[in-house]
């Protein structure tokens, strides 16, 4: 399974469409494929430093993938708040757009790896993993939006926006590497984090 050649697949017919649209969508569909790349490089990174420091695939995900992963989805986001300085709406339409690319391409390959015949497997990839990558940058950039408001924005602050969505995936990655109870709790976070910060956002309207 080559993920250059889905990422390809994927990736052609929504950069044409960026020449048909405008404004919002365009930004957010930008984002996207930036998202499906950032998402290829963190597996180059990723794979490399699983077989430099010889730990097994469960110990790379629990402690190297949420740090490279979440790095790797920020530098673009960050790149881009510095040079176009966008509204705080518009900032996390941008995060958003690029954690939905990244769990998409990584939703793709794995399920092409692993076979799709199993509904509660593309149930638990869908609804839990490709949620998780979209909340990890939800917290990201309302926290930086936070430091925004307050006009504390430095590279401390930003190091511990980052530390949020870090924490985020790796207790995710930590609570699903063994099965049972905390593995079902696991499962469940994201989507529940996702609803509780719709609601939240509702309220403030």
């Amino acid at each position: 399974m080559y993920a250059e050649n889905i990422l390809i697949c994927i990736a052609i017919p929504l950069f044409i469409a960026l020449f048909f649209i405008k404004g919002g969508a365009k930004r957010f569909l930008f984002a996207f494929l930036i998202g499906m790349g950032v998402c290829l490089l963190s597996a180059y990174i990723g794979g490399f430093l699983e077989s430099a420091s010889g730990m097994t695939l469960e110990d790379t995900s629990v402690f190297i993938s949420p740090v490279t992963e979440e790095i790797m989805k920020f530098l673009p986001v960050l790149l881009y708040l510095f040079l176009f300085e966008p509204g705080g709406e518009e900032f996390v339409m941008v995060a958003l757009g690029t954690g939905a690319g990244f769990a998409t391409l990584e939703n793709c390959c794995y399920i092409l790896t692993t076979g799709a015949t199993e509904l509660p497997y593309i149930m638990v990839r869908g609804m839990s993993v490709g949620v998780m990558h979209l909340m990890s940058m939800a917290v990201l950039s309302f926290g930086v939006n936070l430091l925004r408001k307050h006009e504390i924005l430095s590279f401390a602050g930003i190091i511990g926006a980052l530390s949020l969505s870090v924490s985020f995936h790796g207790l995710y990655n930590l609570m699903v590497s063994e099965p049972g109870v905390t593995a079902y709790i696991g499962y469940a976070l994201p989507l529940a984090c996702a609803l509780a910060l719709r609601l939240r956002i509702g309220m403030k309207k």
